[in-house]
């Protein structure tokens, strides 16, 4: 007989980090900001087509080398203005905010441009190449008073969100073991999440050639762990995210990295598998449905879920912020430094191409 499929609790109720500490007002999605888009590729039109439902957003203008396919983008996207260069567009004043989705190996170059243009930007993942060329983008950022986003998109999806709230309560207990299943940048992100950004590995062994399947496990004090599976061949594994605590587990549901899910499991005693007749933890199970106003043909896995960054966004420069508490400056660069060394276990170069 096949298991029963635990029953879905309504929305809990969770706001997003920068509203919850009293940064900024949920109000505040309605700060009206003209968007610049670098680059038409596939990751720039999911972003758009997300992120125009957020209320005080405008696509004002879209940048490619070519102007046809600038034009293209523009028409299908419904994006204002369309230019054959970055310069030009990032030349329009009445643009505030740029996103940049080209490829890694140019985030640095396009994100000093932006700034240099007075411009505050919200960078594809991964925001540069190595923890060096990050620290120079955030000090270009920070000397113009402008947001330098690191869009590491899970931390805004509002099951996360009440993961997060979750582990500040101490519900499940002290975190003791992470294991995700993923690619590297995602998965690490999760430890980050679990374990805070002051928690820094006291060893780390890698399995598996960079650019292949492997995995990796990180070892903290007193006896924690991180279990990471890196597999070349999305449909073939779970991409589920666990988080477990001295006192029950977390578990973000697939996809793990962009989860409408999550399952909370507390039970009376722990550790209690054969406590009782083996009977199963009580859990409570969270649904986050993504908006129904965002249609995304042929999108990767909740991708409409950009919104959810895009909104925290508004908010945070409404509120005077130049950084999201989701995921801010000291997090970005902690997560690059294990990303770096990680890669260079795997590969003879460190530095992140991906």
């Amino acid at each position: 007989m096949a298991k029963k499929k635990p029953a879905s609790s309504p929305r809990a109720p969770v706001s997003p980090l920068d509203v919850r500490l009293g940064l900024t007002k949920g109000s505040d999605v309605d700060f009206p900001l003209r968007w610049g888009i670098i680059g038409v590729g596939e990751i720039s039109r999911q972003f758009v087509c997300s992120s125009r439902e957020c209320s005080g957003a405008t696509m004002g203008a879209v940048a490619s080398r070519s102007l046809d396919k600038a034009n293209s983008f523009a028409v299908a996207h419904g994006v204002e203005k369309a230019f054959d260069s970055i310069e030009s567009m990032l030349a329009e004043p009445d643009l505030d905010i740029v996103y940049v989705g080209t490829p890694d190996s140019l985030h640095k170059e396009h994100c000093l441009m932006a700034i240099d243009a007075g411009k505050h930007v919200l960078c594809e993942k991964a925001l540069a190449k190595n923890v060096a060329d990050a620290e120079e983008m955030y000090a270009a950022a920070e000397q113009k008073n402008l947001m330098l986003q690191d869009g590491v998109w899970s931390r805004f999806f509002p099951a996360v969100e009440q993961a997060r709230e979750l582990l500040e309560m101490g519900t499940i207990g002290e975190v003791v073991m992470v294991q995700a299943d993923f690619d590297p940048l995602y998965t690490l992100q999760t430890v980050t999440l679990a374990y805070g950004i002051n928690a820094k590995p006291i060893n780390i062994q890698v399995a598996g050639k960079r650019g292949g399947p492997g995995g990796a496990i990180l070892e903290f004090d007193n006896n924690r762990f991180a279990n990471l599976t890196f597999v070349a061949f999305p449909s073939e594994f779970p991409e589920v995210f666990e988080i477990t605590g001295t006192q029950g587990r977390i578990t973000l549901e697939q996809p793990g990295h962009c989860p409408t899910a999550l399952t909370v499991r507390v039970p009376a005693v722990a550790p209690s598998r054969y406590l009782g007749g083996n009977t199963p933890s009580p859990f409570q199970r969270f649904e986050y449905p993504l908006p129904d106003s965002i249609r995304l043909p042929g999108g990767f896995p909740n991708q409409a879920g950009f919104y959810y960054m895009t909104e925290a966004i508004h908010r945070c420069l409404a509120g005077g912020l130049r950084e999201c508490p989701q995921f801010g400056r000291a997090e970005s660069l902690h997560l690059l430094e294990l990303l770096q060394i990680i890669n260079g276990q795997r590969s003879n170069n460190p530095d992140l191409d991906f």
